[in-house]
């Protein structure tokens, strides 16, 4: 592999890894990933299919690219870890009928959606998409081809699981375009993958990534998960090491989000998780060995090989998050399928209904199965754009937010400012007359810096009841 060393300038700035306990003890706290503003607890249920209907339709007067997101909720059976809408069935004819609804709910949407507009990223979530079976897999890119334009050059993405992955699968995915993989890995280590009920051998790992590649994937990422059971900053380092030998074009490397009040499963290994500081140091000892490897750490929870995509969006200002992560393709309205599935159309979202059965009474009796969504507010969308910005550039610069939404920056957050200060203490991030900027120090607590920013967290936060996951 190819990549600029540690001292190279494409790789920009990368964060210190030199952090006292407290400061971690201190910012170690709930806080929402920020895959959309406000973050999802603070939607509601009076935001209708009929509401995401008017928006569907002046989304589409307006004829900006589209965005197309479609969830395979089913997995033959559970990782412990795991907090995503799934299903477990080994039973595969479950599939046929589910797919039989998601036909009928893109014919409905498509209606909102003119030919004129181009999808430009197509992205398969489960679940596990490759659950189903090779010419399931063609029938429903068929169903979405003949729904809506894709554009000659769009990013077709799926996630694969290499335990249930043939080269079948890899060879229809190819021949129909896809040309971005992404599979979960979390651990090399069998005690942890034991554990979470995920074994996944190295060597079957590589073998899928081997075949990808021989096919003409252009880009491949892998997942890892740094806080599972058994897990030492010296095991895992281990694992790091084989990741860097598989040379993946990107590496998603995210918190275990310990939710037990909503996956009750994880309470089966809670004693063997390991302590705060000892996963932080599991978290530096990653974050050191990608970056001596030469990839660029973009942020949060991403890495990328500095001639990625990702890594230039960054350093040209022109990434953004959604609720797949960092993304490239800015301006595109996303249009969600599938149970549990997040659109982010215009200025709303809506989420389809999050168990199989509502969801399919919901399509067959109207063809669209919202169940809630909110719809922003001018506010919304400053601080919105003020956290993205954040997130994806480790600044924000006072004067573009003042020209694209017409106010004082200094006035409108005010009292955000004079909250930054203890942080700015901490030198996590400096405030001057012109930006607010990360410093390096402070890339490690992105979250934190941009929850300063969220007005709905004071209310979300009420009552003491959980709503999110830790941020380290």
């Amino acid at each position: 592999m190819t990549v600029a060393r540690n001292g190279d300038a494409a790789i920009g700035k990368q964060p210190e890894l030199d952090l006292p306990d407290e400061l971690l003890r201190k910012y170690n706290r709930p806080g929402p990933r920020y895959t959309s503003y406000p973050p999802a607890p603070a939607w509601n249920d009076e935001f209708t299919r009929a509401d995401f209907e008017r928006t569907m339709a002046e989304a589409d007067a307006a004829g900006s690219d589209v965005s197309l997101y479609v969830h395979i909720p089913f997995c033959e059976s559970l990782c412990l870890f795991c907090a995503c809408n799934v299903v477990i069935q080994k039973d595969h004819q479950v599939a046929v009928g589910y797919l039989e609804t998601l036909r009928k709910e893109i014919k409905a949407v498509s209606r909102f959606v003119s030919r004129e507009r181009q999808v430009v990223q197509l992205h398969w979530g489960g679940g596990t998409p490759t659950y189903l079976e090779p010419g399931q897999m063609e029938d429903l890119f068929a169903d979405l081809s003949l729904a809506f334009h894709f554009a000659s050059d769009a990013e077709l993405g799926i996630e694969i699981d290499p335990r249930v992955t043939t080269r079948a699968h890899l060879e229809t995915l190819r021949r129909l375009g896809f040309n971005r993989l992404s599979m979960g890995i979390q651990d090399f280590t069998p005690e942890v993958q034991k554990t979470v009920h995920r074994v996944q051998p190295y060597d079957m790992t590589r073998d899928v990534i081997e075949t990808a590649r021989s096919l003409g994937f252009a880009s491949l990422n892998v997942d890892l998960i740094y806080g599972l059971p058994h897990q030492t900053a010296q095991t895992f380092s281990e694992t790091v090491g084989r990741i860097i030998t598989l040379a993946p074009d990107r590496i998603a490397m995210f918190s275990y989000a310990h939710v037990p009040w909503i996956k009750k499963q994880q309470g089966s290994f809670v004693a063997a998780l390991p302590p705060d500081h000892e996963k932080f140091r599991i978290f530096r000892t990653a974050l050191q060995g990608f970056r001596d490897a030469g990839y660029v750490y973009v942020g949060m929870d991403h890495f990328s090989r500095p001639e990625d995509e990702l890594a230039l969006a960054q350093r040209n200002r022109t990434l953004h998050r959604n609720f797949q992560g960092y993304s490239t393709r800015a301006g595109a309205d996303l249009y969600g399928f599938g149970v549990s599935a997040i659109g982010r159309v215009g200025d709303a979202y809506a989420q389809n209904y999050r168990d199989v059965p509502h969801y399919t009474e919901a399509v067959e009796a109207h063809g669209m199965a919202t169940m809630r969504g909110y719809r922003l507010t001018d506010d919304d969308r400053v601080r919105g754009a003020v956290i993205s910005r954040l997130l994806c550039h480790a600044v924000v610069k006072k004067q573009e937010i003042e020209r694209e939404f017409g106010i004082r920056f200094d006035e409108y957050f005010r009292s955000e400012l004079e909250a930054l200060r203890e942080i700015e203490a901490d030198d996590l991030v400096r405030a001057s007359a012109e930006e607010v900027a990360i410093t390096e120090r402070g890339r490690v607590f992105m979250r934190n810096v941009a929850m300063v920013f969220d007005a709905t967290l004071p209310k979300l936060e009420e009552g003491g009841r959980p709503r999110f996951s830790r941020t380290l």
